[in-house]
């Protein structure tokens, strides 16, 4: 076993921004090239510890080496209800972290990701050490949230991200950025709140084992969510756990409550996704937010989204959502169809990006509706794919506006001929977004269609003409950007600079390796998806 099974390699991670965080507020706030180059070398640290961990695991798939638990206190709860004296209840309290093939090539995304946003960030004005201390805060609760295995954990960690970004747009966003924040606040603070109460339903339902105690059998309820999946998958948990005849668990979890909880998340998860029509407040966002902010908007933490429907949708309760898969599958078809319609319509190159990410998001749902394997690893793929070349994309939109100091297309054009290496990256990114094969974006598509096409060809069908609209607004706006006549005052526009072009040709680098060789991140998701797959035949079959 490697020297990471010996350390505490995921604390390490989640961890490592503090280090930026401590940094950046002892460097005088008046050395602004000192604290941006700070806060790029920080940067690397997390993209560094989680490619050892990616490289590491790839060797043996023993994701259970890497788990790290640590016991925070246990409060005593009341034992009357279960009609023996001799039982002792308790809630403990955990510090719980793991990591597996759906989350770590999320932690590896959200690092690289915001390694590369933290270059873009060159562009921000005002505050430096205020901008970098909330951007810290916001990749210590991305990479938290995608490692916690307790469901408070999760909640504390995604709570930070939602502070961290609400003040980041708000501060540092363009000019209706108070209402972008704002909006922003509301859609996902409604989350949240049905997100928590779905978590405190599964925790004093599910969230249980017993063990012996100082004073005789205790029963212990926690937010252990290795506890709560092995109740879940056993109904017979709730009355083998019992150490007497008389002893009555009352905390029993039935079909209705399951059905609940799983709506609760189901909203909670697909208002930060977006699923259609939940999908308005992140417009706002990808348009107000300053560039850096919305490369990590759009390249993670609309994956938070997807991340937490598969990880306490799918996996949790897989009757329901077997059951809900026609919905995912149209919901998805929807979000596809009129994210990319209505892409085509725009005029502003920012808020033609944010539709197609409406758009993009629909063919995760499509895989994820496919109840395969096959689409399973279509939609974490995408999941991957289009986190890096959305990034990619809004790097470059900030680039440019801070050139032209607009992303309106009909005031943009001919931009090829004063920064060739800019435009020349701008319509390899839209290549790879409208999946051009041998790139990226083709995998996760290709592999999600092909999921469905057994059970729900009509799906596929009408995603096939989402596809095509995806290649007709793209190459649309990468045209009018690049090609056509130019604009006297932009004759002169001065190209991407190194510290500009560094995290392009990386970003650029990835893209071209994932399509070229897809089992880098298949083989890494192929283990978990068997694992997922045996528990929706179970589901199936209702064994």
């Amino acid at each position: 076993m490697s020297i990471l099974a010996d350390i505490p390699i995921l604390s390490l991670i989640i961890w490592s921004p503090l280090l930026g965080f401590i940094l950046i507020l002892l460097l005088p706030r008046s050395r602004s090239g000192l604290l941006k180059g700070t806060a790029i070398a920080v940067s690397l640290v997390p993209l560094v510890l989680s490619m050892w961990l990616y490289a590491d695991m790839g060797g043996d798939r023993n994701s259970s080496a890497y788990e790290e638990k640590v016991a925070w206190g246990d409060i005593p709860l009341n034992s009357e209800a279960l009609n023996d004296p001799g039982i002792g209840v308790v809630f403990s309290m955990q510090y719980s972290l793991g990591v597996d093939g759906l989350s770590l090539p999320l932690v590896l995304l959200t690092a690289l990701v915001t390694a590369m946003a933290s270059f873009a960030a060159i562009h921000v004005k005002k505050r430096w050490k205020a901008f970098y201390c909330w951007f810290f805060l916001l990749e210590l609760g991305m990479l938290g949230a995608f490692l916690a295995r307790d469901l408070f954990l999760f909640f504390i960690f995604f709570e930070i991200t939602l502070v961290a970004m609400y003040f980041l747009i708000g501060i540092w966003g363009y000019y209706n950025r108070e209402r972008a924040a704002n909006m922003f606040l509301l859609y996902n603070g409604i989350g949240s709140a049905l997100m928590l109460i779905a978590f405190v339903m599964l925790t004093m339902t599910a969230g249980f084992r017993a063990e012996p105690g100082a004073s005789g059998m205790q029963l212990i309820y926690s937010a252990n969510y290795a506890d709560i999946m092995h109740n879940l998958a056993n109904p017979s948990a709730w009355v083998n756990v019992m150490p007497s005849e008389e002893a009555v668990n009352p905390f029993y979890m039935d079909s209705g409550m399951q059905w609940t909880t799983f709506i609760l998340l189901f909203i909670a998860f697909g208002i930060k996704l977006p699923v259609f029509p939940f999908h308005t407040w992140m417009l706002k966002v990808h348009v107000e937010a300053p560039p850096a902010v919305v490369m990590i908007h759009s390249g993670i933490l609309l994956k938070l989204g997807a991340y937490g429907l598969i990880r306490f949708g799918l996996t949790l309760f897989p009757e329901q959502y077997k059951d809900w898969s026609p919905l995912l599958a149209v919901l998805g078809v929807i979000s596809l169809l009129y994210g990319a319609i209505i892409a085509f319509r725009q005029t502003e190159f920012k808020l033609m990006l944010a539709y197609s990410s409406v758009s993009h998001m629909g063919i995760v749902l499509i895989g994820l509706a496919a109840l395969n394997e096959l689409g399973y690893q279509g939609a974490v793929f995408q999941l991957v794919s289009h986190g890096v070349i959305s990034a990619l994309l809004f790097l470059i939109v900030g680039s440019l506006y801070e050139r032209t100091r607009t992303t309106e297309l009909q005031e943009l054009g001919g931009l090829s001929r004063s920064m060739p290496f800019m435009s020349g990256v701008l319509l390899f990114a839209g290549l790879a977004s409208l999946g051009l094969p041998g790139l990226s974006g083709f995998i996760g598509e290709l592999l999600s269609l092909l999921g469905l096409f057994d059970t729900m060809e009509w799906v596929v069908a009408a995603a096939m003409l989402g596809i095509v609209l995806t290649a007709v607004y793209v190459l649309r706006g990468v045209l009018a950007i690049t090609f056509g006549a130019i604009d006297e005052k932009h004759v002169t526009l001065r190209d991407a600079r190194f510290i500009e072009a560094l995290p392009m040709a990386v970003l650029v680098a990835v893209i071209v390796l994932l399509g070229c060789y897809p089992s880098l991140l298949t083989s890494m998701v192929e283990p978990g998806a068997a694992v997922l797959m045996e528990q929706l035949i179970s589901a199936r079959t209702g064994g």
